[in-house]
């Protein structure tokens, strides 16, 4: 055969991948959008103990045909805060058992001419397509289709390439010797580096058991591509999870060490454990060599049934050890108490069946709690910030107090998601108090953050701007900091609810005491500008600032008031 034929046939394998891999994609996203918020409500509701988090995991992952959409859903949870480590490495464990599906579809799309069934399915979709009630349903339909389509296009391509006769390719897979550890593990790290390469690890499955069924690669070779293709699908969700929080990086880095665990003692039991899955399918890797018929018939099953037992036995064996490897990923992952501070993580508030409510209320207002330290942390930032005069030490300060305003907006809504699926239940008239006052707590900590960032952005301003406050203004803006700074622990000490310290008129005089001095420097920030003692525009930032501060108190006042509202509730 020339070269000219050879490229004509690599295009068509690789136009086949193609159409696999999206095939894959369009399925996969179709089935997401039709179960909608189901699939988030069921992740989160269904992680209570290892067991449901596993099965919750294979669930959903035979359900979207992706472990490595369940994987990155997982990790966004976690970085949200909504599953703990732990309940995340279960749901991880049941994924990879869910994708074993996609394996069984290989083989029967590579043992069964689906074409009777392709073009069908391509019709039926575009009308489902073009209605609009059931537009997902065609995308599903489309992308089956392809999926079943990609794999009929790879196996009539191998059949025509005539593998099993050509000389080269015999060769090259004859130099490698079967019973050799070194060969298994050079394919098992090939098929690692292809799946990297590729991100799918259904189209390596599918190259796979092309090879394997043309007869020219070995059955062993070809379950350490397949070895290889579960350590390599874990980098979508490590390159995912870069940008997220240590917890999150942490999640996926458990999905890497779960999968080379499974790699390492398979490789120990390597070939007795592959001869027992040829002899349960009816096939001896070492007997006579079958027909072409026959290979196509049992290689693909062999793959597939490994490919199940691999992940099943991994499974069985490492979620008795989900406490230790969580240590190991946080070992490996370290943080400092920054890193602890800076990610946002309900630390209360569990995701899973709801508890009585009186519980829940507990943790919501622990929650709360938490959620007011954090915001007193953002204003010691800011307080930082005013004084920075190194350029690089400032920015990165900053970019702190934004990710901080994120995670407030992110903590105020999870802990009303949470209240609002509290006040579904059947709750006393105590309870519903309780729990309208804490949804104005977070409301007023949230604008707190608000606030807060609103400074640093000023402050920002000023530092743009290469005009600067004069000495006494400095003074007078930390003299504002200091009384805000006040009526921020007070409002914490208030939400904690230590009753031997509890001052309830503290706040409102620090309060009163803010207006009044917000007042004063007004008053004396018109009569400086007139005396030119600095620009309008640095008075207007100076003004922002004081002005901020004033508002800001506003709205602890309004914590403290919602607070004492519950706490009248509870007299």
């Amino acid at each position: 055969m020339d070269t000219s034929n050879y490229l004509v046939f690599i295009f068509k394998i690789a136009g086949s991948l193609a159409l696999l891999i999206y095939g894959m994609k369009i399925m996969s996203e179709a089935l997401q959008k039709m179960a909608g918020p189901q699939l988030r409500h069921v992740l989160a509701a269904m992680t209570t103990n290892r067991f449901t988090g596993m099965l919750t995991g294979t669930l959903i992952t035979s359900a979207v045909q992706s472990s490595t959409a369940t994987t990155v859903m997982t990790v966004s949870f976690v970085n949200a805060g909504l599953l703990t480590l732990a309940q995340a490495i279960s749901v991880i464990m049941g994924a990879n058992i869910g994708t074993t599906l996609t394996a069984w579809i290989m083989s029967l799309g590579f043992s069964v001419d689906l074409t009777s069934f392709v073009f069908p399915a391509f019709m039926v979709g575009i009308i489902l397509i073009y209605s609009r009630r059931h537009r997902y349903k065609g995308d599903f339909l489309f992308g089956i289709a392809f999926l079943f389509y990609s794999l009929v296009l790879l196996s009539d391509t191998g059949k025509s390439l005539d593998l099993q006769h050509n000389k080269a390719v015999i060769d090259f897979f004859g130099s490698f010797d079967v019973n050799s550890y070194f060969s298994i593990l050079i394919f098992l790290c090939i098929g690692t580096v292809i799946t990297l390469i590729v991100q799918s690890s259904a189209a390596v499955m599918a190259i796979t058991i092309l090879l394997c069924t043309t007869g020219v690669l070995p059955i062993y070779l070809g379950i350490a591509l397949v070895m290889g293709e579960n350590i390599g699908t874990t980098g979508t969700a490590n390159l995912v999870a870069l940008g997220s929080n240590v917890q999150a990086r942490r999640t996926a880095m458990a999905h890497l060490v779960f999968n080379v665990f499974g790699v390492i003692w398979v490789l120990i039991v390597f070939y007795p454990f592959v001869n027992m899955i040829c002899h349960l399918v009816g096939y001896d890797p070492n007997g006579p060599t079958l027909s072409a018929t026959q290979l196509a018939k049992t290689l693909p099953i062999i793959l597939a049934t490994f490919h199940s037992f691999f992940n099943l036995f991994n499974t069985g064996i490492l979620i008795w050890f989900i406490p230790q490897i969580e240590k190991i990923v946080c070992w490996i992952i370290k943080s400092g108490k920054k890193d602890e501070e800076e990610d946002f993580r309900l630390r209360f508030i569990q995701a899973g069946i709801m508890k009585t409510p009186e519980l829940s209320v507990l943790e919501a207002h622990k929650e709360i709690a938490s959620f007011a330290e954090r915001i007193q942390r953002m204003f010691g930032m800011v307080r930082e910030l005013i004084g920075i005069r190194d350029d690089s030490k400032f920015v990165k300060l900053y970019t702190r107090i934004e990710k901080y305003e994120t995670i407030s907006d992110n903590m105020e809504q999870e802990i009303a998601k949470y209240l609002s699926a509290v006040s579904d239940a059947h709750l006393s008239d105590e309870t519903k108090a309780k729990i309208r006052d804490m949804m104005r707590e977070i409301t007023e900590l949230e604008s707190i953050g608000d606030s807060c960032y609103n400074l640093a952005r000023t402050i920002s301003r000023l530092v743009n701007s290469k005009e600067d406050f004069t000495e006494q203004q400095y003074e007078r803006i930390h003299q504002m900091f200091e009384l805000t700074d006040d009526s921020l622990s007070q409002m914490n000490v208030i939400i904690r609810g230590r009753k031997e310290y509890l001052d309830v008129n503290r706040s409102f005089n620090i309060e009163t005491e803010i207006n009044n001095y917000r007042t004063q420097l007004r008053t004396q920030n018109i009569y400086d500008i007139n005396n030119h003692e600095y620009t309008y525009n640095v008075g207007t930032m100076y003004m922002d600032i004081i002005n901020e501060c004033e508002k800001l108190a506003d709205y602890v006042v309004n914590v403290v008031e919602a607070r004492m509202g519950t706490r009248r509730v509870e007299a």
